[in-house]
């Protein structure tokens, strides 16, 4: 059933035509929260609950381990870029608004379940709270709510994916492009009408947009959603495929590709150097403020220690998830 759901959605081109889906799974992120105080505060988990550990975690592995799954929590950059480019109104501040209020909600949500769900089964805790309730209906339509949200969910993170793999497929090194540059003929490299803004479909702020064929758009989704498929046919414990994600993707996401970003553009050899001087939000009496060279140089720097900081993260994540795993087993 879920499947006959999520191959529809995640063959959808615009991030926009998943928005009702995505209310319908706020409903159910809603209902969650609620199940896990109502649990809280009727104490009907006394019996199942462990020792409380308040401040000290149980080991410096334990601690470690929950890193990649709190990084994964928190990473949403993927789906920024077509954001930007379909909300009707893409000014910095917007934008800022938009990162602040949804991150901000994340974290509010995070350390509401997180807190009440430990205060009621302690350190007895599992992955799943809901799936430690005893069974009833509260509880089920909790377990119905988590399939839901997964499944509306699950085309979120496939319209990023197959957009990277469309970026992937098209990237070609300086050294390929210069040398079919120089095979190229002058009539035959030069274009001879000049692409223009109504020869294709244009996004919310009048833009051209690069849309792929029909064929490559199914087959690269296709391969997608398969390989998800069998991913999860092989895999059994929703928290270890979440602390593998968190460790390598999300970290990466987060800390690593920005650093290296930042620090490759704002290279004065870069011809987008120039541009991290303009400030859009800052106004002086009409006039744009801009970025002193100093402090751009400190900000390249420290560009370049959040990507070291980053790949650290990642082999410490994964490191510790590896021997947990193999503990377990």
């Amino acid at each position: 059933m879920s499947r006959l759901v999520v191959i529809p959605l995640s063959f959808l081109r615009r991030l926009d035509s998943l928005k009702y889906t995505s209310v319908v799974a706020l409903v159910s992120i809603g209902y969650l929260v609620i199940l896990v105080i109502y649990h809280y505060a009727a104490g009907d988990t006394q019996d199942e609950r462990g020792p409380i550990r308040a401040v000290k975690p149980e080991s410096a592995l334990s601690a470690l381990s929950s890193l990649p799954v709190i990084v994964f929590a928190y990473t949403c950059h993927q789906n920024m870029f077509s954001i930007v480019n379909e909300i009707r109104d893409n000014r910095p501040k917007i934008i800022s608004s938009v990162i602040v209020s949804a991150i901000g909600s994340a974290c509010t949500i995070y350390i509401i379940v997180a807190i009440t769900g430990y205060l009621s089964f302690g350190n007895n805790v599992a992955g799943n709270i809901v799936g430690m309730y005893k069974p009833n209906v509260s509880s089920t339509i909790g377990k119905l709510a988590i399939v839901i949200l997964v499944m509306f969910s699950y085309p979120l993170q496939v319209h990023p994916c197959r957009a990277s793999c469309v970026a992937v497929l098209k990237f070609r090194p300086a050294w390929f492009l210069k040398r079919r540059a120089r095979r190229a003929s002058p009539n035959r490299a030069a274009p001879l009408l000049n692409a223009s803004a109504g020869d294709g479909p244009l996004d919310a702020h009048g833009s051209p947009v690069q849309v792929i064929g029909d064929l490559k758009f199914a087959i690269i989704t296709t391969v997608i959603v398969v390989l998800s498929y069998l991913v999860a046919m092989c895999v059994n414990s929703l928290d270890t495929v979440l602390a593998y994600v968190g460790a390598t993707g999300s970290t990466a996401i987060s800390f690593i590709l920005p650093g290296l970003f930042y620090y490759k553009i704002s290279s004065p050899s870069n011809p987008y150097h120039q541009q991290l001087y303009k400030e859009d939000d800052d106004l002086d009496n009409g006039q744009r403020l801009g970025l002193n060279s100093k402090r751009l140089a400190t900000l390249r720097w420290m560009s370049l220690a959040l990507a070291i900081y980053g790949v650290l993260i990642m082999v410490t994540c994964l490191t510790t998830n590896t021997y947990n795993l193999i503990v377990k087993d």
